[in-house]
């Protein structure tokens, strides 16, 4: 596998056998080595999960809600 200049930066063609899922991947090191895996899609119960908390006080409805309607 040869590597070549992009720009400023490296880069290296994956071999088709190599090909991994989707449009985003992790790069890191490992002593001398380079290890390259898939990014892992979040679920959006992680995505809410890391949103910082809202810290003001919400107004209060003072329309109260519909009553039921029976079908």
């Amino acid at each position: 596998m040869k590597l070549f200049k992009n720009g400023r930066s490296q880069a290296v063609r994956i071999p088709r056998v190599f090909e991994l899922p989707g449009a985003e991947a992790i790069m890191r090191r490992e002593g001398d080595r380079l290890v390259i895996e898939p990014a892992k899609r979040g679920s959006l119960l992680a995505l809410l999960a890391a949103l910082a908390p809202l810290h003001e006080e919400l107004p209060e409805i003072s329309d109260p809600p519909a009553e039921p309607v029976d079908l």
